[in-house]
């Protein structure tokens, strides 16, 4: 199993619509096949400047390949997350 995290920081200000839309429009990543356990959430430490988080789960590496390849992803990449994320920090997990 892989676990695979990203919290980010957008580009949009907190609260607006453009905020509400990206996060609206990520939700789609949940259907792209292999993808299990779709988080969406708001990171509340005071010892990041990070705002939100996305969680999911892959059975396997292949899984998680065929994600990261998969038009729809891409598309969500190239047309909303490269435009209007402001940073972000990635993570991938595998159970000990």
């Amino acid at each position: 199993m892989i676990r695979h995290t990203v919290v980010f920081r957008l580009r949009h200000a907190p609260n607006s619509a453009e905020e509400k839309d990206f996060l609206e429009a990520a939700k789609a990543l949940a259907a792209i096949p292999g993808v299990e356990r779709f988080e969406q959430l708001r990171q509340v430490s005071r010892k990041n400047g990070y705002a939100f988080g996305f969680s999911m789960e892959f059975a396997d590496e292949a899984a998680y390949d065929g994600y990261n390849r998969h038009p729809d992803h891409v598309a969500f990449v190239e047309g909303r997350w490269l435009p209007e994320v402001a940073d972000f920090l990635e993570i991938d997990y595998i159970p000990l």
